[in-house]
């Protein structure tokens, strides 16, 4: 299938037509018609990805799942927890070093 396929039968499934499609992406009402005989830019796929809520692989056809990955949140670590298993460049970080990143973080203060 197309990348215009795939951006057509979404558009369908989302119940809105491409003219729709192109602009709330911004983009030339027929703009994405063009897309049958030449590769759009990526810019111009992610605006219409975001707008179909689908991943620009999606429409690539590089899968199946139309479901944009999900951006991962950073996890928030307490450095006193024991458990915590800290690492830099693939090796642990020595205790004492652990106990003088606790300082500069708490401004200082050598309370625990």
């Amino acid at each position: 299938m197309t990348v215009f396929e795939r951006t057509k039968n979404m558009a369908k499934k989302r119940g809105i037509s491409l003219q729709e499609t192109a602009a709330k992406a911004g983009l030339g009402l027929n703009s994405i018609y063009g897309w049958k005989k030449k590769e759009p830019s990526i810019g111009r796929l992610a605006k219409v990805a975001d707008v179909l809520h689908v991943s620009v692989d999606y429409l690539l056809g590089k899968t199946d799942d139309p479901e944009p990955a999900q951006k991962n949140k950073p996890t928030e670590v307490d450095i006193n927890d024991d458990d915590v298993i800290m690492t830099f460049e693939g090796r642990p970080i020595p205790p004492e070093d652990i106990e003088l990143m606790k300082r500069l973080l708490r401004g200082g203060r050598n309370d625990k």
